[in-house]
């Protein structure tokens, strides 16, 4: 069969997708684009945010509209935590976040019977984390790694602890393993991933922590680049960052969740960290990697969020000197503790505060990309696009350069000058492959 695959949402949404794209194809089946003709379209979908209910709605119709004989089929977060509303659509098979082999054999099954299929479970009673094959499509340069899965944090925002359920790690053991299998397929880069990445080993003999499994991802491949997901602030200590600046191939790109610059909205939120203690984790990665990018998530116009709180978060991140900061109005998700709190802010609000928050994002972030011209940097190239090859360097800073046959290839580049979101460089030397 042609099998197209579009993916909504986070990290392990697109380690997910890949990992089918890789079973499919053992399977015996053909990949194809979202946009082409296909026997099959599979929604891979997310559920953060009102947004990304719509994206995920409007994708399975998309899909049904371009082959109305086409079997459609929506898995992921969306319909674990709204199933109703996934059944709505009528999409021929609807499944949730977990067992992607068991969701394949659904999909054969329905297309060869024409059953319309709904096969939901409940996260919280998954017991082992499920080991699918890393990597992907052939060609890319970059490969997810997923090594946890699930959230007991409970944040009063946040709907993903129901979408996923409790906490499942990779024994750092696999995860070498996989690393290699990754560097041997011709990846250069990984990224180690989970729903929530800080909690990574608590449940696995010995509670190894993020650390171990870190040291041992890197020591497995010593030649790839090795990048870490988003990090919860607490995780970041003085022997975490000893143990980690000792790796030579671990990116110095570090993504600390923060959500707000106030201490009583982080209250609200249910957060387990101040901006003191933020601060200290932002304090202990520039004092022990050189030149580290942190970037971060910020939530704007959270309930109860008066003028006052949202300027104290407007001077902290300010403060931060962020490389990059993505920033999301609050969305009420039902069923979550601040859906039902008092002082919902007005979407006209959320909007000016989004807005204001992204003139201090830009700012930032164009300071960060200026103050990298005239520095020798080793990037990573991925694609050519309108005459410049497009690449990333180990902090994650987009670089354009002019080149011929960049693929996977590391280059030494001086960076001449700086965009909004990216700089340009002149290619001075190659790396050793």
């Amino acid at each position: 069969m042609r099998v197209a695959i579009h993916t909504l949402g986070c990290k392990v949404n697109q380690y997910e997708s890949q990992a089918m794209e890789t079973l499919l194809l053992a399977r015996g089946h053909h990949l194809v684009p979202f946009t082409d003709q296909a026997d099959v379209y599979i929604v891979n979908s997310c559920t953060v945010t009102a947004t990304s209910d719509k994206k995920s709605r409007q994708a399975v119709r998309q899909a049904r509209k371009r082959a109305p004989g086409a079997l459609v089929a929506l898995c992921g977060c969306y319909p674990q935590v709204s199933p109703e509303q996934a059944q709505a659509l009528e999409a021929d098979l609807i499944a949730g976040s977990g067992d992607r082999r068991a969701f394949l054999d659904l999909v054969e099954q329905v297309a060869a019977s024409g059953t319309p299929t709904v096969a939901l479970d409940d996260p919280f009673r998954r017991k082992s984390f499920e080991a699918l094959p890393a990597g992907g499509l052939e060609g890319r340069t970059r490969a997810m790694l997923k090594v946890e899965d699930g959230c007991t944090n409970f944040c009063s925002y946040c709907i993903i602890p129901y979408a996923r359920g409790a906490v499942r790690s990779l024994a750092p053991a696999s995860a070498a393993a996989q690393a290699q299998a990754l560097g041997a397929a011709g990846y250069r880069e990984i990224v180690v991933t989970g729903i929530e990445l800080s909690a990574y080993g608590r449940d696995l003999p010995g509670r190894p922590g993020l650390a171990d499994l870190v040291e041992a991802v890197c020591q497995a491949v010593p030649g790839l680049r090795v990048r870490l997901g988003s990090l919860e602030p607490r995780t970041v200590t003085e022997d975490f960052c000893r143990r980690l600046a000792a790796l030579p191939n671990l990116c110095p790109h570090f993504h600390l969740s923060l959500q707000s610059g106030c201490d009583a909205t982080l209250a609200r939120m249910k957060r387990k960290y101040d901006t003191a203690r933020y601060r200290q984790s932002v304090d202990l990665l520039r004092a022990h990697f050189g030149r580290p990018a942190l970037t971060t998530d910020l939530i704007l116009g959270f309930p109860g969020e008066t003028e006052e709180e949202f300027q104290q978060t407007l001077a902290f991140v300010r403060s931060c000197g962020f490389a990059r900061m993505h920033l999301f109005p609050y969305s009420r998700r039902k069923g979550t503790p601040a859906a039902a709190m008092a002082g919902q802010v007005p979407n006209a609000e959320k909007a000016r505060r989004v807005r204001l928050a992204g003139e201090a994002a830009a700012a930032a972030e164009r300071s960060w990309l200026t103050s990298w011209v005239g520095q020798a940097v080793p990037v990573l190239f991925e694609e050519e696009k309108e005459g410049f090859w497009r690449g990333y360097t180990p902090q994650y800073l987009e670089v354009l350069a002019r080149g011929t046959g960049l693929h996977n290839q590391i280059k030494t580049v001086t960076i001449t000058a700086a965009g909004d979101t990216q700089v340009f460089g002149t290619i001075t030397q190659e790396e050793n492959p």
